[in-house]
């Protein structure tokens, strides 16, 4: 897991693309780039450079990967623009307290904790007092959101009058409360007997309910408990987790969140560990055909999937941070489950050197240089290789036989490791288009010909290198501006360039995907 220290000189999209993909997990969705307007420059002797380099995400104009970036964007717009639909799924709402200081407490662990599979909300005293109200055992709000119950920590244990004789009307009205009985009031607005009512409000609904020998009490329809998990008592409600994840390793993590639309259930699945993981996921919804629906590149396919007892199970497998949005549509009543074909890869030839390799200008380092194999720019012993930050471009001539080309399959072009953002040219036409995380995948075939194929990788890394090189004893020239330097000239290099292996790939067995409701939306800067 990368280090959360890392500069914002060196993160790449692919760094941010967990962070981001925690924050839509969180409810966010919609991105505001930090320190985009404060880049004045705009002439190639400030680039790559950044003003304000203290502050925020170096996510700007001025940095290395500024015209790759709109597959970044693209991302983040569709992913943003799926999770602005219908509205949030949540089983749980968590009261945050009238005390002071008066927030959610991201800075410490809550207790009791929410349970995992089920999502909850942060409410306030607004809320509660003026907009909640039950129906049919549910805790309601204006906007359409329910909730099962409702929960306030460990430390929420004081109320004011009006809120302990609020909780007491939603709890005869059917609500489930998962709360300690308060002990007093923390207001003075309650007057000298605040305490003692508010204490006689809670021996109504609390009886003897004290967490330890008693740990739930019936009151009116509803009921309050206290002193057991969160799950338990859903589980008593009849109320399953929304979402499980079962991951192959121990040390598996993911991310998610479920909004649901109209006629559609939509979950964020995010894996939140560098290194691939297939999983089972199984949802809480049943009687309807499943999609997976990538943001990344706007396709949409169908997924295997298996119902039973009114979950739905659905196969995934989740790239290095991979991400999906699984999403439930139409009736599948008809088909209790689907089987999709995983795709079949075989090798058609590695893609050995020699490489020519040609540096962008301006940036330090020749025009261009011979590689016999792939390596990081770092092994270079020349200083204008070594240190270089920005685009280079890998070209080679390679023969493709016609049998590659033959119909029922297609051919990607499969660059190994790539430091950091990668597009490929066959003949002078795009393929695969900007490849900005693993795997660095292009699809080819469109673009090959029987023959003689001009090759190319265009390959951009940040600019943290060229910053160290500047600072090396004997530098006569800085490329870089920025009015914050975080390294040193002895601060380590970060890899850089195609790394490869570099082969031809053929793919066949699985189901294209197509291009279709995904609706790009760009991200906002302001």
């Amino acid at each position: 897991m990368p280090s959360p220290l890392v500069p914002a000189f060196a993160q790449s999209p692919y760094y941010l693309k967990r962070l981001a993909d925690r924050a839509l997990a969180h409810g966010i969705n919609r991105f505001v780039i930090h320190t985009s307007v404060h880049q004045p420059f705009v002439d190639s002797t400030h680039k790559p450079g950044m003003t304000l380099g203290f502050f925020g995400q170096h996510f700007t104009r001025n940095n290395t990967w500024a015209e790759q970036s709109r597959a970044w964007l693209g991302y983040l717009g569709r992913a943003s623009h799926l999770l602005q639909q219908g509205r949030f799924a949540a089983d749980l709402a968590y009261f945050y307290g009238e005390g002071a200081p008066n927030a959610v407490p991201f800075w410490k662990p809550v207790d009791p904790a929410p349970p995992a599979g089920y999502d909850y909300d942060w409410v306030n005293a607004e809320v509660l007092l003026g907009r909640m109200r039950v129906e049919d055992g549910q805790l309601v709000l204006p906007t359409g959101m329910r909730y099962r119950a409702l929960v306030l920590p460990a430390d929420v244990n004081q109320l004011t009058l009006p809120m302990a004789r609020k909780l007491r009307d939603l709890v005869q009205a059917g609500a489930t409360v998962i709360a300690p009985p308060p002990n007093g009031t923390p207001s003075l607005a309650d007057g000298p007997a605040g305490d003692d009512s508010v204490r006689a409000v809670a021996r109504q609904v609390w009886g003897a309910a004290d967490g330890r020998g008693v740990t739930e009490h019936a009151y009116g329809k509803g009921k309050v408990s206290w002193g057991v998990p969160v799950a338990q008592v859903l589980g008593a409600a009849g109320v399953a987790p929304d979402v499980t994840v079962d991951g192959r390793g121990p040390d598996a993590r993911h991310a998610w969140i479920h909004r649901s639309a109209g006629d559609a259930e939509v979950y964020f699945v995010a894996n939140q560990q560098e290194k691939a993981e297939d999983v089972t996921a199984s949802f809480r919804v049943s009687g309807r055909d499943v999609e997976l629906w990538d943001a990344a590149t706007g396709e949409t396919a169908p997924a295997a999937y298996t119902t039973a007892n009114g979950r739905t199970e659905v196969p995934l497998h989740l790239d290095p941070y991979g991400s999906t949005f699984v999403v439930f549509r139409r009736s599948a009543a008809a088909a209790p489950s689907r089987t999709v074909a995983a795709p079949a890869r075989a090798t058609l030839a590695t893609v050995a050197g020699p490489w020519q390799v040609r540096f962008q200008p301006g940036r330090g380092a020749p025009a261009a240089v011979r590689v016999d194999s792939l390596a990081s720019w770092t092994t270079s012993a020349g200083a204008g290789v070594k240190y270089f930050s920005g685009t280079a471009t890998y070209a080679k001539d390679v023969t493709v036989p016609a049998e590659w080309l033959r119909a029922g399959g297609r051919v990607e072009l499969d660059l190994g490791r790539v430091k950091e953002i990668a597009e490929v040219l066959v003949n002078g036409q795009p393929a695969g288009g900007i490849l900005w995380k693993p795997p660095f995948r292009a699809g080819v075939t469109s673009a090959l010909k029987p023959g003689a194929n001009r090759v190319e990788v265009r390959v951009t890394n940040l600019w943290s290198n060229r910053m160290i090189g500047d600072l090396q004893p004997g530098a006569t020239q800085r490329f870089t501006f920025t009015d914050f330097r975080p390294f040193t000239k002895d601060s380590p290099l970060m890899e850089s360039g195609l790394l490869g292996p570099v082969a031809f790939v053929r793919v066949s067995g699985a189901a294209e995907g197509t291009r279709g409701p995904v609706v790009a939306r760009p991200a906002r800067a302001v």
